[in-house]
């Protein structure tokens, strides 16, 4: 499965307008926790991968769901897209155990609260993140033939949003904060 996504700064307030105007389906609100980890093995800035364990509560509750996500190379020089593996985790504590056991060493964490709307089979995030600020993401899910049509669907998207394709910004929220 491959992730097709792209990211912009943004105010939030003007997308909001015109995510209304898009008939677009508010999905929810959560507030997330991700810690990024250095591999013993090979240097995961390097080969631009990544791993982290992903620990997310509904933005009006306190119980965390944790999951653990491997993220391949970007496959493109336009977006976001890599191939991408995700599953859940009864414990989020227990995984970071397993990971330290295994000599994998927490390298940052990133956290940020998220509203989220469906729209037109892409899913419209606006972020707002610790240290960072307020950013647009469009993105869906789709297998390795899909992926221009998907790039291109997103890049359509943000333009009705009225944000700039052109401003995509591929470097992820943990590059960001460590530059």
């Amino acid at each position: 499965m491959y992730e097709v996504e792209v990211k912009v700064r943004a105010d939030h307030d003007a997308v909001r307008d015109q995510l209304d105007e898009l008939d677009a389906e508010r999905v929810g609100a959560v507030v997330q926790e991700d810690t990024y980890y250095d591999a013993p093995h090979r240097d995961f800035a390097a080969t631009d991968e990544a791993l982290r364990i992903r620990r997310e509560r509904p933005a009006d509750g306190d119980a965390f769901e944790a999951r653990v996500t491997y993220k391949g190379p970007l496959v493109d020089d336009a977006s976001k897209t890599r191939e991408e593996f995700e599953t859940g985790v009864a414990d989020g504590e227990t995984m970071a155990d397993v990971l330290d056991g295994l000599g994998f060493e927490p390298a940052a964490t990133v956290r940020k609260e998220r509203e989220r709307y469906a729209v037109d089979g892409y899913v419209v995030t606006l972020d707002s993140v610790d240290g960072l600020g307020e950013f647009v993401e469009v993105e869906t899910e789709t297998d390795e033939a899909g992926v221009a049509a998907a790039r291109e669907g997103a890049f359509d998207l943000l333009d009705r949003l009225g944000l700039d394709p052109d401003d995509g910004i591929r470097t992820s929220y943990l590059g960001l904060l460590l530059e």
